[in-house]
């Protein structure tokens, strides 16, 4: 094995589960995370020896990432229906972990409600920590779409989950 190949094989070892959370938040499925970040990984192997510096392999598979899940949205889309109850009932406790787990997978089903793009805008600006020009170019759309999805996609977290004050203090106006 040569040290490029080196390389690619230490990049996947050290960074594909980074990638796999971020692929997993905007999939919102496991399967699907784990099939674009395989095809994100095969896009940057064959690029590999066109990358000018081995240290922005990871940019290069999150863009591809990002732009296969972009050209996923574009297919045909077939309805999913979720159960309309979102809100745990909160009792109050002590130390239990339980609320917190409870509060998780709510807050993960209200995610798995959003559409792909307002799941990505999420994802992007309040995971990633991106601005929303660098997530307009990270997803091929304008700013103003990245602000429409996220203003929309935070009133509908808001509206389902009204006890989880993180939604309410997120900040919507652009870095």
């Amino acid at each position: 094995m040569d040290a490029r190949e080196a390389d690619y094989a230490h990049f996947v070892r050290t960074r594909t589960h980074a990638l796999l959370r971020s692929a997993y938040l905007l999939t919102g499925d496991q399967h699907l995370a784990e099939d674009l970040v395989q095809e994100a990984l095969a896009r940057t192997h064959r690029a590999w020896q066109r990358l000018e510096k081995t240290e922005n392999a990871e940019a290069y598979a999150r863009k591809v990432m990002y732009h296969a899940q972009v050209s996923f949205w574009r297919r045909p889309k077939v309805a999913e229906v979720m159960p309309a109850d979102f809100e745990p009932d909160h009792e109050t406790g002590g130390d239990d972990h339980s609320d917190a787990t409870v509060e998780r997978l709510v807050l993960r089903r209200a995610l798995l409600t959003l559409s792909a793009k307002q799941r990505a805008v999420i994802v992007l600006r309040f995971f990633e920590d991106h601005t929303e020009a660098e997530s307009a170019q990270l997803l091929g759309v304008s700013v103003s779409t990245v602000k429409t999805q996220t203003a929309r996609a935070l009133d509908r977290l808001r509206a389902m989950l009204p006890d989880l004050r993180m939604l309410a203090d997120a900040p919507e106006a652009g870095r």
